[in-house]
């Protein structure tokens, strides 16, 4: 079955694009097969959630982003702080406008560049690994992105070297009149050591617009990533996000995600544990607030033998706000020894607000251990007693508590900037 579905742009107009932007023909063709998908996929289906009941008619137009250093918006201030051992790339609406990467990191042969760059420079390592981890053809929104994409990030780590220092990259999206649909891909080939940081803001927009970002990782044996993301985009923004990690043997990815949206949110992180020996660690929070709708999926699938995943998935809800968060865990036949655990569990502080918490384990193997645990429920009042009975005030205490709950993964984002801004996003979408 097909549906008919409005493109936000037309193949004439996505292959002049191209061409201006100086494109490889590569390039072109994929995205001009992927609009042609688009035109008959149908949207995800998402556990008691209707995408099309959203707003999605606005991607923007297509805008060929300027490729310079110019002045940096206040608003990163917080967040960045530029020096000779910098490592920072900046998307500005549809185009990078930002980066740098420290002599040391160059030396050794990393890549830190944007991705409409890296088509062009680097394609022998892009061209084998674009849209292998997310293809185009999975959904409507997956061809989207594939036909619209813009700016992004590409990252290679060659083998064997560990950096130590984060590279981060800050997407801002101010203007509601430019497609915003970054893709950021990771590369971390043989026992290399690198984290990723990530982070998505929006300045005053005056009319709603979608965002349609994905994120690849590709994990070489023996290697590992850290990758942790906070998307604090307006209510204007319906953010729609697809992560997803391929583990070798003897790999390991770790997703420390804060989603602390005021508009309506839809992600899936996913780790696909393709070696023996590989290993996923996914830590997720969010905060919904006012009338937000969230759907959040956390998943691992196994193919490796002696593989793990840990997932902790935690939301807070307050107002009127609703939550579906799933944590899928999926180990296939062959996959001996593997163990996957997952833990959701959600917050509500307002009787009007909802959640929903899907654990789901799908076992194809026999010689295998896996577990699930999950929560919905208001605060506990035996801990608001136990700590009133301490002198501390009702409010302070509920404080403690929230934050006691979501500690897990705030505590572990590795960019003190990054950390701070997270701390204070929750405060601030908790009314405190």
């Amino acid at each position: 079955m097909t549906t008919q579905t409005i493109l936000p742009v037309n193949h004439e107009a996505l292959a002049a694009f191209s061409k201006s932007s100086g494109e490889p023909a590569w390039v072109t063709e994929i995205r001009s097969k992927a609009l042609e998908l688009a035109a008959g996929l149908e949207l995800p289906k998402l556990e008691k959630t209707r995408l099309d009941r959203w707003t999605l008619d606005n991607y923007g137009k297509l805008r060929q982003g300027a490729q310079t250093s110019e002045e940096l918006p206040e608003s990163l201030s917080s967040l960045i702080d530029i020096n000779e051992h910098s490592n920072l790339i900046v998307q500005r609406n549809s185009g990078v406008v930002f980066t740098k990467l420290s002599p040391e990191l160059t030396a050794q042969g990393v890549i830190f560049t944007d991705l409409e760059t890296a088509v062009r420079e680097h394609e022998d390592l892009v061209k084998k690994h674009l849209f292998t981890a997310i293809p185009a053809e999975e959904n409507q929104l997956t061809a989207l992105h594939a036909a619209l994409w813009n700016g992004g990030v590409f990252l290679y780590v060659p083998k064997n070297v560990e950096v130590e220092i984060p590279l981060q990259a800050v997407f801002l999206i101010d203007d509601a009149g430019s497609s915003f649909t970054p893709h950021v891909l990771i590369v971390a080939d043989s026992n290399s050591r690198v984290t990723y940081v990530d982070n998505y803001i929006s300045g005053d927009l005056n009319e709603a617009i979608v965002h349609n970002g994905a994120a690849e990782v590709f994990v070489k044996a023996g290697s590992k990533v850290q990758f942790a993301s906070v998307h604090h985009l307006a209510g204007q923004i319906t953010d729609l996000t697809y992560r997803r990690a391929v583990v070798e043997n003897d790999g390991s990815i770790e997703w420390i995600i804060g989603e602390m949206n005021a508009g309506d949110a839809m992600s899936e992180t996913l780790s696909v544990l393709k070696g023996n020996g590989s290993t996923s660690d996914a830590k997720v929070i969010a905060v919904g607030s006012g009338s937000q709708k969230l759907n959040l999926t956390t998943k691992a699938v196994h193919f490796g033998k002696s593989s793990d995943s840990q997932m902790i998935t935690r939301a807070v809800m307050r107002e009127e706000s609703t939550a579906i968060i799933n944590g899928i865990t999926k180990i296939e036949k062959g996959a001996t020894k593997a163990n996957g655990e997952q833990t959701e569990k959600v917050l509500m502080l307002s009787p009007k607000a909802r959640g929903d918490a899907n654990p789901i384990l799908l076992i194809d193997e026999d010689d295998v251990t896996a577990g699930h645990a999950a929560s919905v429920g208001q605060v506990n009042a035996e801990q608001i007693y136990y700590l009133m009975s301490r002198g501390i005030s009702r409010a302070q205490a509920e404080r403690l508590i929230i934050y006691g709950f979501l500690a897990p993964v705030v505590s572990d984002i590795p960019l003190e900037q990054l950390q701070n801004q997270l701390q204070g996003l929750v405060e601030r979408k908790l009314g405190q």
